[in-house]
């Protein structure tokens, strides 16, 4: 049964006071370029090929753009899962690295094949991320334009429906105009009722300057 991945895995620390490396570590304007080089070596931004149904689905999006694995299986995302792995992840950092990279050896695998997965991954989430940013601003857009249109029916409405209140205020108003000369005549004439039937009787049953009081109740009969 052949070996797993966390079968290969070895320490590299090195004893106190051990034997280090002269040459010391490559300078880091160096691994940049590097890292620059296979980023080059990769051409355009990816465009996807199918649509994504499921924008939370990274594994859909990751083949919509067409990222492949590798013909040795290592990707950067299986490399993050051995990373986190009980058998090393409370490693320190260099211990991890370089178990990893034994793994990679034995399978014949190169680092850079898992650099280059990783940035096309990236590239594909960067590219996915501008074309969901580009629905939202399109949506927004056309919403924007349609609550414009809504605003402009919603004030048009209100306009009409104001014209028609003040319409009926203006009417009532008319109508109270008319009333309240109506009543200033018939209080006239009922004045010139009332100077009239003065004449003949000691209380003047005629009411004037308001409307008519109702009639009284009849006296009860004096026991």
């Amino acid at each position: 049964m052949s070996k797993k991945w966390y079968n290969l895995f070895v320490s590299v620390d090195q004893p106190a006071g051990g034997p280090t490396d002269a040459d010391g570590p490559k300078p880091a304007a160096g691994a940049a370029q590097a890292v620059a080089d296979i980023a080059a070596s990769l051409g355009p931004v990816p465009t996807f090929a199918t649509p994504v149904s499921n924008p939370t689905s990274f594994a859909e999006i990751y083949d919509a753009a067409e990222i492949r694995p590798p013909g040795h299986g290592f990707t950067i995302m299986k490399v993050a899962d051995m990373l986190h792995s009980e058998h090393i992840r409370n490693l320190p950092r260099e211990v991890k690295s370089s178990s990893v990279l034994v793994a990679l050896e034995a399978a014949g695998a190169q680092i850079q094949d898992v650099i280059q997965d990783a940035i096309k991954r990236d590239r594909a989430l960067d590219t996915f991320e501008r074309v969901q940013q580009k629905s939202v601003d399109d949506l927004e857009a056309r919403k924007s334009q349609e609550n414009q249109q809504v605003q402009a029916e919603l004030d048009r409405i209100v306009a009409e429906h104001r014209a028609r209140i003040q319409a009926n205020n203006d009417e009532v108003a008319k109508e109270k105009e008319r009333f309240f000369a109506w009543r200033l005549k018939k209080q006239e004439e009922e004045q010139k009722i009332a100077d009239a039937v003065s004449y003949f009787v000691a209380e003047n049953p005629i009411t004037t300057g308001g409307p008519a009081a109702p009639p009284a109740p009849p006296e009860r009969a004096q026991k």
